[in-house]
């Protein structure tokens, strides 16, 4: 079984990989009857000539590959026909702007193994980047509150070789006594409160940080349940939120009320309560000055998320009383920081991680017939149709979706 990593071609340039050198290396020495390419690239962060100290081939011509690695959509004339590709092709949810890309998967007749689904028979995601956003995410919060009020300029995160670095530049740098609220008890809120946590601030329990003033920086950690209500007052487990999130209102303007600084690291789901609407936003109790909308749901949940920044300009200002963007400078702006891809700013340290998880749970697949089903539900297509699974992109494919 031959694997070959591919050169990242999406604009903007992406430098993470699915596996570094040393991932590649692993595999050889766990599964000698494994081959390795490498597609030669000038923006990877892995220089070409690591992959060759590792054991990998590094070369152009990628017709003995079976098995194409790679992290963002490949544009459709860089397709190799009758191959197995593995990529975040951001279809599952018929997403417009890419369905000529999965109709061209379909033509030339590509088995497309979608990142986003390789999961566990409990349906949970066993490969991701989740954790690199939320580091830099809360990173980028923090950094956003400080030029906010003028009262420290953090280096951006991407000028930052890696994680220690990330963290060791949080120590030098000090928060006033305010408050943070923190939505997410996943990969991604998880890496957030990693990111918190090195710059020491003090995780607090809900009722404190509703009730309590502090004298030093505090954030509060939040799951579905604490800022999302039963419309009837009714106690219910978690598990009824998710299956019936109609049935539920939100409380999160309690939680904006006390606090200077949202991260975002939520999930959201289809048909659950906004966190806070452009009306709440508007209201005298609403506090928050800051928001770093790591999740980057538009014009969703998040009302002051009103579009995707960037990694070159990472900030931009949300008027409340117009729901305008304006500079986020400005004494009325909410600044929002809603890089919608965040974990680019960490390549290796990304990369690297992904690329663990990618080894534990996916290479194993191909060498023991596919034992725990990990390949069958990532299948997206195969012999030139939609599987039984993805059957319902059939009306995406054919473009009869929107009739």
């Amino acid at each position: 079984m031959t694997f070959a990593i591919i050169k990242e071609r999406k604009n903007p340039p992406d430098r993470r990989v699915v596996l570094s050198p040393e991932a590649c290396k692993a595999i050889i020495e766990r599964f000698p009857q494994a081959k390795l390419l490498a597609e030669p690239s000038d923006i990877r962060v892995f220089p070409d000539a690591k992959y060759a100290e590792a054991g990998v081939e590094v070369t152009g011509d990628l017709s003995a590959a079976d098995v194409l690695l790679g992290v963002k959509e490949v544009p459709v004339d860089a397709l190799i026909p009758n191959k197995k590709y593995f990529f975040f092709s951001h279809t599952i949810k018929k997403q417009p702007y890419n369905r000529d890309l999965l109709r061209a998967i379909l033509e030339k007749n590509i088995e497309l193994y979608d990142h986003e689904v390789i999961t566990n028979e409990k349906g949970q995601r066993l490969v991701a980047f989740g954790r690199y956003a939320g580091l830099v995410g809360a990173y980028n919060g923090i950094r956003t509150y400080g030029l906010k009020h003028g009262l420290f300029e953090m280096p951006k995160a991407e000028t930052l070789p890696d994680l220690k670095a990330m963290k060791a530049t949080l120590k030098t740098f000090e928060l006033p006594p305010i408050k943070i609220v923190l939505t997410g008890t996943g990969r991604v809120g998880s890496g957030a409160r990693e990111i918190l946590e090195a710059m020491d601030i003090q995780k607090v329990a809900v009722e404190d940080y509703l009730s309590k003033d502090f004298d030093v920086p505090v954030f509060c950690q939040l799951d579905s349940l604490d800022y999302n209500r039963h419309k009837k007052g009714e106690e219910h487990s978690i598990h009824n939120f998710y299956f019936h999130p109609e049935e539920y209102e939100s409380s999160f303007m309690r939680f904006a009320a006390v606090s200077d600084m949202f991260v975002a690291g939520h999930f959201y789901g289809q048909g659950s309560p906004y966190l806070f609407t452009r009306e709440d936003a508007k209201s005298p109790e609403f506090k928050i000055s800051v928001v770093a909308d790591i999740s980057c749901d538009i014009d969703g949940p998040v009302a002051s998320t009103i579009r995707p920044s960037t990694i070159e300009d990472p900030i931009y200002g949300y008027h409340a009383a117009t729901e305008s963007e304006v500079d986020f400078m400005k004494p009325e702006a909410i600044a929002v920081m809603a890089v919608d891809n965040l974990p680019c700013e960490l390549p290796a340290d990304a990369s690297e991680g992904f690329g663990t998880s990618f080894i534990e749970h996916v290479i194993p697949a191909f060498f023991d017939g596919d034992a725990d089903g990990i390949l069958l539900r990532a299948r997206m297509t195969q012999d030139g149709k939609l599987t039984d699974r993805y059957s319902y992109l059939q009306d995406y494919v054919d473009g009869t979706d929107q009739a």
